[in-house]
């Protein structure tokens, strides 16, 4: 049976990052090791305070199921020892990873799902002034899906600045739940005639009851809302897609179940992560082969990346190298 070894990571951001909630200049990840005999499965996954977690936490809530693990708990047994979460996604992914490197295949053909192959990923544009978003977008203007951080008074302005910066760009924004009824009743129709592609949980995920309600001119996507398949009911009539992150649903298991039922359901498909390395993005990239919209660009956020690390060219990305996961 594996062993397991639990540890925390730091690793410094390229710049500062900023959305609705606050700012950091580093991240706080928790890896799962497990070792059996020549074979290791590794996940990762990011703690987050909105929901509830720290580091600390995490580690504890992982380290607790060694003996459950060394007795044979598996993929299909952890949802009753574990809540979805972070502690969860580490503990999956590490044994989807295990799996793989024990069966000599990857995890897509493990999982019989596509080549996660030339995903192309949306670039995120941190929360600041719209004369900074505008230069930042000016940088990036060659990237064809960008993603902008809201949650202020200027966010009309800032959408615009991006918008002159970067032409040729579909633009989602991400309000990080800031919004108020007025805020979105005056952006929306406005964010449409900027060619906004889709905005991201403009309320707080108690609050969004109000969209079931409001006209939609620009399609809307659940993130904190939409955590895995038993918030699908609530968000009927209200959300047009679901923003799918591993750490929320407690791993690549529920992640793919989510998918499908999401799907099943009539809603569209985008992949997202929290700021991490390559080794958190390598199993989203499994659930994004095919979604509407991807967003895994961690890495790319990162002052530097674990190695081997995730290859991108431009804003498209390959599939992660079995020596990083899977």
């Amino acid at each position: 049976m594996p062993a397991l070894a639990v540890r925390h990571e730091t690793w410094p951001l390229a710049q500062p990052f900023t959305i609705s909630r606050g700012s950091r200049t580093q991240v706080e990840v928790v890896v799962a090791e497990l070792r059996d005999g020549a074979c290791v499965g590794r996940g990762e996954c990011v703690p987050y305070a909105r929901y509830g977690e720290s580091v600390v936490g995490v580690m504890e809530q992982i380290r607790a199921l060694a003996p459950a693990l060394a007795d044979g708990l598996d993929r299909a047994s952890l949802p009753s020892h574990l809540g979805p979460g972070a502690a969860r996604n580490a503990l999956d992914c590490a044994l989807w990873d295990l799996a793989a490197k024990q069966a000599g295949k990857r995890v897509w053909e493990l999982c019989e799902r596509a080549e996660p192959a030339g995903l192309l990923s949306a670039y995120t544009l941190s929360l600041d002034t719209p004369q900074r978003m505008r230069e930042a977008a000016r940088r990036h203007a060659h990237r064809p899906l960008l993603k902008l951080k809201l949650g202020g008074a200027d966010d009309l302005d800032r959408v615009a600045a991006v918008r002159t910066g970067a032409p040729a760009a579909r633009l989602i924004v991400d309000a990080n739940e800031a919004w108020t009824v007025n805020d979105y009743t005056t952006l929306a129709p406005a964010l449409a005639e900027l060619a906004v592609s889709l905005i991201e949980q403009p309320f707080a995920a108690h609050d969004d009851a109000v969209l079931a309600d409001l006209e939609r001119p620009v399609p809307v996507c659940a993130d904190e809302s939409c955590h895995d398949r038993a918030s699908l009911p609530a968000l009927a009539g209200r959300y047009d897609l679901v923003n799918i992150k591993l750490d929320k649903t407690g791993g690549l298991s529920e992640a793919l179940a989510l998918r499908e039922a999401a799907e099943a359901r009539g809603f569209g498909i985008m992949v997202g992560c929290m700021l991490a390395t390559s080794l958190a993005m390598a199993p989203a990239m499994v659930v994004g082969a095919g979604a509407a919209f991807v967003d895994l660009d961690g890495p790319l956020l990162l002052a530097a990346d674990r190695e081997p690390a995730l290859t991108f060219d431009g804003a498209r990305m390959a599939p992660p190298p079995p020596q990083l996961w899977g």
